[in-house]
């Protein structure tokens, strides 16, 4: 039962449909692909540090710009045709570097090549620095599984289909919207207790023989009732029902993180909330287009779909 759930949850719509446009056949690659941390030096004592050189798709890059000798006041920084916001650490000394951050979300269909990191980091004497780098972007390795399932579930009337579209589309409008300021405080957290153990992310379907879009978060089997809490604290900017995935809330984290929660039985908050990391948001459900109890839980980075379980990896 539990596979079945998994594999209509790869249905969603909301982020790349796979009903509203065309997809093409993925094929899992075998090859395993490092991931080594990279360090640049940009002149005047300033260092660019990238978590990973050759990052797979749907991967998160923690970036960290230190200056030792001036203090920066503002950074530029563009990768993929897209703003990469940073945020500043705090110092602990006036002896230690001006720390800067940022999260880079690798989409989960992003074609691999290599991609230049363009930067621009201004001191407090108005000095602009340019810094660059060149992430090469891998082909991840995902399963793929081919399953036949009822029609109803691949093929959806056309009242459900515009209502899916329109569903998208808002959600493509929130997720483009970028809070200036960083919400979250401290590291990330599992979105259930005790349960640590998800799977899917990325997960290529073919239903029917029909290729579907990959599967954009990561599965928790959980029975149904079970308490779903915030992994980091947040904005509520969405908390309703929607067509393929149900009961859903979706947390702004700010600076472009997004972190959804799919298939309630029940939703504990509202539109407009912020909430602290762990404040619960609902209980786990089967609502939405799937046959069992499971919690999707999705990320998205600056528009990228990437996988959630990294924001816990990072250290945040």
């Amino acid at each position: 039962m539990m596979r079945l759930t998994a594999t209509i949850c790869a249905l969603l719509l909301l982020i790349a449909p796979a009903i509203a446009q065309k997809s093409r056949p993925h094929h899992r690659i075998a090859k395993a692909v490092a991931k080594q941390p990279s360090t640049h030096d940009c002149g005047h004592n300033i260092v660019l540090h990238l978590s990973s050189a050759d990052p797979t798709q749907g991967s998160l890059l923690l970036l960290e710009l230190r200056s030792a000798s001036q203090p920066v006041s503002e950074i530029k920084a563009t990768w993929d045709n897209r703003e990469i916001p940073f945020w500043q650490e705090p110092r602990p000394s006036e002896k230690s570097p001006d720390t800067w951050r940022a999260l880079l979300g690798v989409d989960l269909e992003l074609k691999p090549e290599n991609y230049a990191l363009t930067l621009t980091a201004k001191s407090e004497s108005a000095e602009e620095i340019p810094c660059s780098a060149t992430i090469d972007v891998a082909q991840g390795t995902f399963a793929t599984e081919s399953l036949k399932v009822a029609p109803n579930f691949v093929e959806p009337n056309p009242e459900q289909l515009a209502r899916a579209e329109a569903e998208r589309q808002r959600l493509r409008a929130i997720f483009a919207t970028i809070t200036p300021e960083r919400l979250w405080e401290g590291s990330f957290r599992y979105p259930l207790a005790g349960i640590t153990t998800g799977g899917n992310f990325g997960k290529r379907r073919i239903l029917n023989g029909q290729p579907g879009s990959p599967h954009s978060g990561v599965d928790f089997p959980a029975p149904a009732g079970t308490p779903v809490y915030a992994a980091q604290r947040g904005r509520v900017v969405l908390a309703e029902p929607l067509y393929f995935s149900g009961n859903t809330v979706v947390l702004d984290h700010g600076l472009g993180l997004y972190t959804l929660y799919a298939h309630f039985e029940s939703i504990s908050v509202q539109a407009g909330d912020l909430v602290d990391t762990g404040a619960l948001l609902g209980k786990v459900g089967a609502t939405g287009r799937v046959t069992g109890p499971h919690l999707h839980w999705g990320a998205t980075v600056n528009r990228a779909r990437t996988d959630p379980l990294q924001l816990i990896s990072l250290g945040l």
